[in-house]
């Protein structure tokens, strides 16, 4: 049985940095690409960040180059987003997902306010 769970969200002002973490389960993690997804009040999924199976490529989407970096560590079935320089626009639940599957997690809230 597939299992993400995310943690590592919270409160912080802007300008502030969070770091995310996802922990994998269920299936082969060393094998798979991985993504952090976020969704907005209102707003539909938006892709963040992706890697590849080894971590040796990431994509950005345009709003968050610069600021966020994508991580994992396939020893401990962990894929990480640092995110640095919050904004306000960046409050969102974040999930992660194994790319080209419907696996999600519960997400976990962030929240960018002074």
């Amino acid at each position: 049985q597939v299992q993400l769970v995310e943690s590592g969200g919270g409160l912080v002002q802007p300008g502030g940095s969070l770091r995310l973490s996802c922990a994998a389960s269920g299936f082969p993690f060393s094998r798979d690409v991985m993504s952090w997804y976020r969704q907005a009040p209102g707003k539909e999924r938006e892709l963040v960040a992706t890697i590849s199976n080894l971590g040796y490529n990431t994509n950005y989407v345009e709003s968050v180059k610069g600021r966020f970096t994508i991580s994992r560590d396939n020893y401990k079935n962990t894929v990480y987003l640092q995110m640095n320089s919050l904004k306000p626009d960046d409050t969102a639940v974040y999930y992660c997902n194994r790319m080209g599957y419907d696996d999600w997690g519960q997400g976990t809230q962030v929240t960018v306010s002074s």
